[in-house]
């Protein structure tokens, strides 16, 4: 894995060279990610599916070879099934406002989990809210791992859907989410899972897994900001209604009613962001030409390295799931005479040294709230970050505490 592929490591913050360890908030990204996007703008830039000159079918071309892309990273069935979005949290949004409409009745129940991002949330708060459903949540054990046999409890003829996360944005654990499916599933259950923070780290299989629907970012996976992929079934999705409408999701319009168009299009309501599909298919052929089980392992190695330096050299410090394989993420605090050093406050000291880290609640207070605590240090990781890199923050954070101690 070659760090000078990222520009932006070479950046100096504050006098000292960045060490980047806020990738679950978004990623960096290669050269190849950032010569698309320029590639896009100077060399094929028209709007998509509507043109029959040159330009126009050159960008159509790279946007459904993108799509193509994207349903071969994560193995659907046919790129019919992938829809392009803004991102996680506007796939979540769109997909409990269709599911919503299709689907949800007074009385009906959504199940999500207690370690959910606001993204998983608040979209299906609103939907319970607007259809006088009922929003259940899978509480946490002790030990912050999902308390299986209350979800089991939890499914019944009234439940509709399921939407968990694969991984905690917060703790970075793996969530058990092939027990998740087969239980909605006997159930005749369909399940969503946010892959927000497991597509970047791991390998994913949506056939393998079964999920009936799966959300993740571009940008937190080196590719750009402002776009992202809801993935459903084809047999789910024929009966869900647009989210949206305007141009590109029609057939036909007339005075006396629309028709829309085939999948993934009547999801696609407007210009698409063309140029971010192209950019974010060279994003996923640059982590597939690394190979995902390999990042996987290297970056699990990684993690592992850092809560036991964490451990070793910081006195009083608390790991949030302590002792569980982490995927991309630890969150901590520090203590002194049993008083909490305010998160903001270490990383605003870090940053001084040139270490981005993550401070705060992580858009997850529900479970900030169950861990009794205004806010996490969060560090998270991306394919370039070395053992140096955890050397220099620990160093830092040492220093940091020293000086708030």
């Amino acid at each position: 894995m070659n760090r000078d592929d990222f520009p932006i490591l070479q950046t100096e913050v504050h006098g000292q060279p960045l060490v980047y360890l806020d990738n679950a908030a978004t990623s960096q990204k290669p050269q190849a990610v950032l010569d698309a996007i320029l590639e896009g703008y100077t060399r094929y830039n028209s709007n998509i599916h509507r043109g029959t000159h040159y330009l126009s079918q050159q960008a159509t071309m790279r946007h459904e070879q993108a799509r193509q892309t994207v349903a071969d990273f994560i193995h659907a069935a046919s790129a019919r099934e992938i829809i392009f979005t803004k991102g996680t949290t506007d796939s979540l949004n769109m997909l409990a406002f269709s599911f919503g409409e299709a689907f949800i009745r007074p009385g009906d129940e959504l199940i999500v989990s207690g370690l959910e991002h606001h993204s998983n949330i608040v979209p299906w708060q609103m939907l319970a809210t607007r259809k006088q459903a009922v929003l259940r949540v899978i509480p946490l054990r002790e030990d912050m791992t999902l308390d299986l046999d209350a979800y089991r409890a939890m499914l019944s003829p009234r439940t509709r859907l399921v939407s968990v996360a694969h991984v905690s944005n917060v703790l970075g654990t793996h969530q058990p989410v092939e027990e998740i499916i087969r239980l909605a599933h006997e159930q005749h259950i369909p399940v969503c899972i946010d892959a927000a923070q497991s597509a970047p780290h791991m390998p994913l299989d949506v056939q393998a897994l079964d999920c009936d629907f799966l959300v993740f970012s571009a940008h937190k996976l080196y590719g750009p900001t402002g776009i992202g992929v809801l993935y459903g079934k084809q047999a789910l999705l024929d009966q869900l209604p647009p989210a949206q409408g305007g141009g590109e999701m029609i057939q036909h319009v007339r005075w006396s009613g629309t028709t829309y168009n085939e999948l993934p299009y009547k999801f696609e309501a407007g210009t698409p962001n063309f140029i971010g599909s192209y950019a974010t298919g060279k994003a996923l052929e640059y982590v597939q030409a690394i190979g995902m089980t390999r990042i996987a392992e290297e970056e699990a190695a990684l993690a592992r390295y850092a809560e036991q330096q964490l451990v070793e050299q910081i006195p009083s410090v608390r790991i949030y799931a302590a002792g569980q394989a982490k995927y991309g993420a630890i969150s901590f605090n520090v203590y002194h005479d049993d008083k909490l050093i305010h998160p903001f406050d270490i990383g605003t000291l870090l940053d001084q040294q040139g270490i981005a880290v993550r401070t705060g609640h992580h858009c997850a207070e529900p479970l900030i709230d169950h861990l009794g605590v205004s806010g996490t240090v969060r560090v998270s990781f991306g394919l370039y970050n070395t053992r140096e890199d955890i050397d220099r923050f620990i160093q830092g954070l040492k220093r940091a505490v020293r000086m708030l101690s």
